[in-house]
């Protein structure tokens, strides 16, 4: 009797030895299975539904898994933001900077015509001098309504603005300025390109249009004269306007007065007036640090003696003082017309009458 899995009659001839199913090496996995296009229904479903014994299945759907779609993704974008960084760069090399104007300066003394009027009564020496209306320190450089410029937006302007009126408050009206002695308050504003020229302004001071301390900023000789007011008397005007598109330009002219007495405090007070034109210019780089190159420093300034060098310091004529020496013409400070010679004749008008 054959065994539980033989044919009665023993394994037929031919077939493989050992009763060995020839099919059996086949393995029907789960995905074989899933992979068929023909599905053959349950007795149960036959029975139901009256359907035939098999039924065709949808095809599978052989797309990329998601991992490669996303692969796939991410090399596409990578692959396109190098092409656009490629034509678009975002850090292009910046143009070369124009090369920074060294300053050209003008100090013109102007000479008394006869004594210098003075009282003990500052008010009263105010009062009687064409300075009477000024305004007293920075409230004499108010900032003028700004508008924006073909390149340059309106915050930009106000920069330019402000950083110039910043420079005028700390070289024309600081007292630690005006007595010799502080000067990186002023230093600090300027373009980084310009300090060379400064600080050897103040090392070598010299009478060649480009070396004098007189031309960055005001003060006065400490062992000839000393404030007697630190509320300097300002009048004037800022202007701002694009030279070119990269380029703004600010214009400042002010006239100042300072009350000035003999160093050691003697009770005589006098005016010194000076009026101060300067030339500010501006690129991208200066209004972004709230720097400035200042191109263009033309001063008058008086009483003076011509005889005196006004580079290094200004040296006053005091009340009661007289200059050894006078220019060719007669020069008013306050009026807008520019001095041409190099040492001029203050004007009696300019001064208190007392």
């Amino acid at each position: 009797m054959g065994g539980p899995g033989n044919p009665p009659e023993g394994t037929p001839e031919g077939a493989p030895g050992g009763g060995e199913d020839e099919y059996r090496s086949v393995v029907f996995d789960e995905s074989f299975v899933r992979a068929a296009r023909l599905q053959e229904f349950s007795a149960q479903e036959r029975i139901d539904d009256h359907a035939p014994a098999v039924r065709r299945r949808p095809p599978l759907r052989r797309g990329l898994s998601r991992q490669a779609l996303v692969l796939v993704l991410l090399i596409a974008v990578a692959f396109g933001t190098a092409i656009y960084m490629g034509v678009r760069h975002p850090y292009q090399t910046p143009a070369a900077r124009e090369p920074v104007e060294p300053l050209r300066m003008t100090v013109i003394p102007l000479a008394p015509e006869g004594k210098v009027p003075g009282t003990a009564d500052l008010d009263h020496l105010y009062e009687h001098s064409p300075a009477a209306q000024f305004r007293t320190g920075a409230e004499g450089v108010p900032l003028p309504a700004s508008r924006r410029t073909a390149h340059f937006s309106d915050s930009q302007v106000v920069s330019a603005l402000t950083t110039a009126k910043d420079y005028i408050v700390r070289s024309a009206l600081d007292p630690e300025v005006l007595t010799g002695g502080e000067v990186r308050a002023v230093r600090v504003l300027l373009d980084p390109d310009q300090l060379e020229q400064f600080d050897q302004s103040f090392a070598r001071p010299t009478a060649d249009g480009r070396h004098a301390p007189t031309g960055w900023l005001v003060r006065f000789d400490p062992s000839r004269a000393e404030l007697a007011d630190r509320r300097v008397r300002v009048q004037g005007t800022l202007q701002a306007a694009e030279a070119d598109s990269s380029t703004l330009e600010v214009t400042a002219d002010h006239t100042f007065v300072y009350a000035l007495r003999p160093a050691g405090g003697e009770d005589k007070v006098s005016l010194f007036t000076l009026r101060r034109e300067l030339h500010f210019r501006f690129d991208r780089d200066d209004l972004r640090l709230h720097q400035a190159q200042l191109v263009v420093s033309y001063v008058q300034a008086g009483p003076l003696s011509c005889a005196e060098d006004s580079t290094n310091h200004l040296r006053p004529l005091l009340s009661g003082q007289t200059a050894k020496e006078g220019g060719p013409a007669g020069t008013d400070p306050y009026a807008t017309g520019s001095a041409t010679a190099l040492c001029g004749t203050l004007a009696t008008g300019a001064q208190p009458k007392l």
